[in-house]
C-alpha cells in the first residue's frame, strides 16, 4: 500500500510538490533560525567570556567576594606553578593569568613635569611570551586604532579616547601611579606603542593594557596573578564539563577555613555573566518556540489547504464505492510521505546552510565599528544536537495535523449531495 501510494504522489505532482515544497522550507528555515540563534547568542557569550570571566576562573576565596574591585593584595601567589598544573590536570582547556589594576595614569612635557594626568583601570595579560594568544583572543589586534601591539618591556596599549583625553601619541612615555600588592606606593613609566578602540564608554574613558610581566614589575606582584581564567580549546563553553572541572578543583584546592585558598567558578556562577547565560538562554528558548510555533501554523494550514483542494477527489472516490474510513486513512498515509521526505529535505537543506555559516559565519563588522573588542565582528551559526530535529518533529507533526483537520470534512459527505455535485 506505502509503494502504490509513493508511486501515486510522484505520478501526481499536483497534489504533492506543493505541500512538499512548502514542508521542505519551513523546517529548513526553521533549522537554520535555530542554529543561527544559537551561534549568535553564543558568540556574544563567549565574547564577553574571553574579556571578564573566562569558562572557569581561579581566584582566592577573599578575591572573589570583593572581585569587582580587583583587590591584588587577596591575588593569588605561585601562580606558574598552580597554572602548570591546571594545563596538565585538563588539557582539554587552555589555562591564562591575568591581573586587573587600577591607578592614576600621568602625562609628562618635554620637560618631565605633569602636563596632564587621569585615572585609569588596567589589565595584565601576556602578550609577549608567546605562549598564548591573549590578544586575538581578545580582539587586540583588529581594535588597534594607531600604532601597533607591544613587542617589548614596557610597552602598553591605551584606548584611543583616553588617548586623546591626555594629549598622548603612540611613543610617549606615560607614568602609572598606584598601589602594590604589599599596599606599597608604585610608580612604573612605561612607553605607549598604540591606542585601542574598545566600542564601550566605560572602557574608553581610561584604560590601559600591557603585558603581565610588566605589571607583575610595576605592582611588587612576582609569580602572583589576580586570577587565573581557563578556557576550552574547542571555543565552544560546556556547561556541564566546567562544572564537573570546577567541583574536582576545589575538593582538592579549595578549603572554606583559608581566605587565601584557590576558587574555582565556572561561567555559570559568575555574578554578572551569571545571569547573562540564564537570561540568554532563556530567550533563545522564547524566540526558537516562537518562530516553531509560526512555521508550524503555515505548515499545519498547507496540509489543511491541500486536504481541502481535494474535496472533489474524495467526493468521486466515495461515489464510487471506497470507505470513508479508507480514503481518511489514504490521505494520512500520503500525508505521513510527503511530512517525512519534505522534512528530511528541509533538514538537509538546513544543515547545509548551518554548516556554511557555522564555518564562515557573516561579517557585521561594518554595522559595529566601534564594538570591535567587546562584540564579534563575525556572527556564525553554531549546530548542536537539537538543531537535527528541532525542525524535523514540527514539520512532521504539523503537516499531519492539518490534513487529519481537513480529513474530517471526508466523513460529512453525504452520498446523495455527491452526485448532486458530479451531476453539476
Amino acid at each position: 500500500m506505502i509503494k502504490f501510494l509513493f508511486r501515486g504522489l510522484l505520478r501526481d505532482r499536483h497534489r504533492s510538490l506543493l505541500p512538499f515544497l512548502v514542508t521542505l522550507i519551513g523546517v529548513m528555515l526553521t533549522v537554520v533560525f535555530h542554529a543561527w540563534m544559537t551561534g549568535v547568542i553564543g558568540n556574544s557569550i563567549e565574547f564577553s567570556a574571553r574579556f571578564a570571566s573566562g569558562h572557569v576562573k581561579v581566584m582566592t576565596r577573599a578575591y572573589s567576594e570583593n572581585a569587582a574591585q580587583a583587590p591584588n593584595d587577596l591575588a593569588l601567589i605561585g601562580t606558574a606553578t598552580l597554572t602548570a598544573g591546571l594545563s596538565e590536570r585538563w588539557p582539554e582547556m587552555e589555562f591564562a593569568e591575568r591581573i586587573h589594576f587600577a591607578g592614576i595614569i600621568d602625562a609628562p612635557d618635554s620637560l618631565g613635569e605633569t602636563r596632564e594626568q587621569g585615572p585609569a583601570m588596567g589589565f595584565g595579560i601576556d602578550l609577549l611570551s608567546g605562549n598564548t594568544a591573549e590578544a586575538e583572543r581578545m580582539n587586540i589586534p583588529s581594535s588597534l586604532r594607531n600604532g601597533r601591539m607591544p613587542e617589548k618591556k614596557n610597552e602598553v596599549l591605551i584606548s584611543a579616547l583616553f588617548a586623546d583625553k591626555l594629549n598622548i601619541v603612540p611613543g610617549d612615555v606615560i607614568t602609572l601611579v598606584g598601589s602594590s600588592m604589599y599596599g606599597e606606593l608604585a610608580m612604573h613609566n612605561f612607553t605607549v606603542s598604540g591606542t585601542v578602540d574598545f566600542g564601550t564608554t566605560a572602557l574608553d574613558r581610561g584604560t590601559v593594557i600591557a603585558d603581565i610581566g610588566d605589571v607583575r614589575d610595576a605592582l611588587n606582584m612576582e609569580d602572583a596573578a589576580g586570577e587565573i581564567l581557563g578556557f576550552f580549546r574547542t571555543g565552544v563553553y560546556d556547561e556541564e564539563r566546567a562544572s564537573a572541572i570546577c567541583d574536582e578543583f576545589n575538593m582538592v584546592y579549595n578549603s572554606p577555613e583559608n581566605e587565601f585558598s584557590p576558587l574555582m567558578t565556572s561561567l555559570s556562577q559568575d555574578k554578572t555573566m551569571g545571569f547573562l547565560v540564564e537570561y540568554s538562554g532563556k530567550l533563545q528558548g522564547i524566540l526558537v518556540a516562537l518562530f516553531i510555533m509560526a512555521m508550524s501554523l503555515i505548515l499545519w494550514n498547507a496540509g489543511l489547504l491541500g486536504g481541502l483542494r481535494r474535496y472533489s477527489e474524495f467526493g468521486m472516490r466515495l461515489a464510487i464505492g471506497e470507505s470513508k474510513g479508507h480514503v481518511y486513512r489514504t490521505m494520512m498515509m500520503e500525508s505521513l510521505l510527503i511530512g517525512f521526505f519534505g522534512s528530511a529535505a528541509g533538514v538537509a537543506f538546513g544543515m547545509v546552510i548551518s554548516l556554511f555559516l557555522q564555518n564562515h559565519g557573516i561579517d557585521l563588522g561594518v554595522m559595529m565599528k566601534n564594538a570591535s573588542v567587546m562584540m564579534p565582528s563575525v556572527f556564525r551559526a553554531h549546530i548542536t544536537r537539537a538543531t537535527w530535529y528541532v525542525g524535523f518533529i514540527p514539520g512532521l507533526l504539523s503537516s499531519q495535523i492539518g490534513s487529519m483537520l481537513s480529513g474530517i470534512g471526508i466523513y460529512k459527505r453525504q452520498t446523495a449531495q455527491l452526485f448532486k455535485e458530479l451531476e453539476q
